[in-house]
């Protein structure tokens, strides 16, 4: 699947209707599926009760980046973290596939590679939750909310080599129901 599709998965809003190359389209579906299956996991149920009651509408999206952070200081690939953000920057900078499933421009290839490795940083965590702060209509309650997100790294970093566990066993089944060919090796 494109690797495209796992950040265009957090861009591309609404129904998957033929519109896009069906490569693309699974690869974002995937995203989605990933989403689902973390927030519906027992480990994150787990981690959102962690939050206060007024917090919890924002538990989600902050635990997301800081799961972002935990995988970015325990990089867990055979690749390293600098080969696999050159790899996945030079995918998203495929402007075709970005225009035509978001309608704006692709990212800088070299801003987006920093931007990726910038998640092992708590301030490229602090930057992350403010821009998303900026996509909502009142930022003020996730900006409050995501103060605290340090308190919630230990057990992030305990959990999440479980909860990645599971995701990739979910991964692995999505793709052995991929039938062969379906996907072109032009597109991942």
């Amino acid at each position: 699947m494109p690797l495209v599709g796992a950040v265009l998965g957090d861009v591309v809003r609404g129904r998957l209707d033929g519109r896009l190359p069906p490569a693309l389209e699974a690869s974002i579906r995937f995203h989605r599926q990933i989403d689902v299956a973390t927030d519906a996991h027992a480990l994150s149920r787990a981690a959102r009760a962690g939050f206060a009651n007024g917090a919890r509408r924002y538990a989600g999206i902050v635990l997301d980046v800081v799961h972002d952070h935990a995988l970015a200081l325990d990089w867990p690939g055979e690749e390293a973290l600098e080969a696999f953000a050159a790899r996945a920057a030079q995918a998203v900078a495929d402007p075709g596939a970005w225009q035509l499933a978001s309608g704006r421009s692709a990212p800088d290839s070299d801003r987006f590679a920093e931007l990726l490795l910038s998640y092992r940083e708590p301030a490229g965590i602090d930057r992350a939750l403010a821009r998303i702060a900026t996509r909502l209509r009142d930022p003020a309650p996730l900006i409050a909310h995501a103060a605290g997100w340090r308190d919630h790294l230990p057990a992030v970093r305990r959990d999440g080599p479980a909860l990645l566990a599971d995701l990739s066993s979910l991964a692995e089944a999505a793709r052995s129901s991929v039938k062969p060919g379906a996907v072109s090796s032009a597109a991942t």
